[in-house]
Parts: structure tokens; C-alpha cells; sequence
């Protein structure tokens, strides 16, 4: 599955909302675009996705397993320290 992740795709959680875009996958994380960003200090850089989350690829999509509002709760920084 994780050749199948290609940039620009749009990851979804389990209901179907945006939860970023994807710029690149590195190693086991899925590197969001900074444009998906958030607000505050969070704005204008990457977070990354445990690749653990995808549940599949369907398309030009990356479905998660968890519902956005949950997915976000695991979005890493760079470092991977948690990004909320």
C-alpha cells in the first residue's frame, strides 16, 4: 500500500473529511502539504500521518481508519512529537 501513495492525493478520514494532502510518504509517515497546515503555530509546515492509519487507497484517495476529528489527533511534527 505505501507505493500506492502518491503526492497530491487527498487523504480522508473514515467519513469522508479532508484531512490533508499529501506531499510525500517518508518511511512509515505520510508527510501532509503545509498548505493543510492548521492555524496558529501550526501554520506553514508539514505534519506527518502514521502510515499506520491508512486503511486503504481508493483512487487518487487515502482513506484512513479513523474519522478526521480523530485522525488529526495523531498528526505529527517533524520530529515526530505529537502535533496538537
Amino acid at each position: 500500500m505505501h507505493d500506492d501513495i502518491k503526492p497530491h492525493m487527498e487523504v480522508i478520514g473514515a467519513d469522508g473529511t479532508h484531512v490533508g494532502t499529501v506531499d510525500r510518504v517518508e518511511a512509515d509517515r505520510i508527510k501532509l502539504t503545509k498548505a493543510d497546515a492548521g492555524e496558529g503555530s501550526h501554520r506553514g509546515h508539514h505534519h506527518f500521518i502514521p502510515m499506520a492509519l491508512v486503511a486503504e487507497v481508493e483512487g487518487d484517495k487515502v482513506r484512513l481508519s479513523a474519522n478526521a476529528d480523530v485522525a488529526v489527533s495523531f498528526e505529527e511534527e517533524g520530529d515526530a512529537s505529537p502535533a496538537g
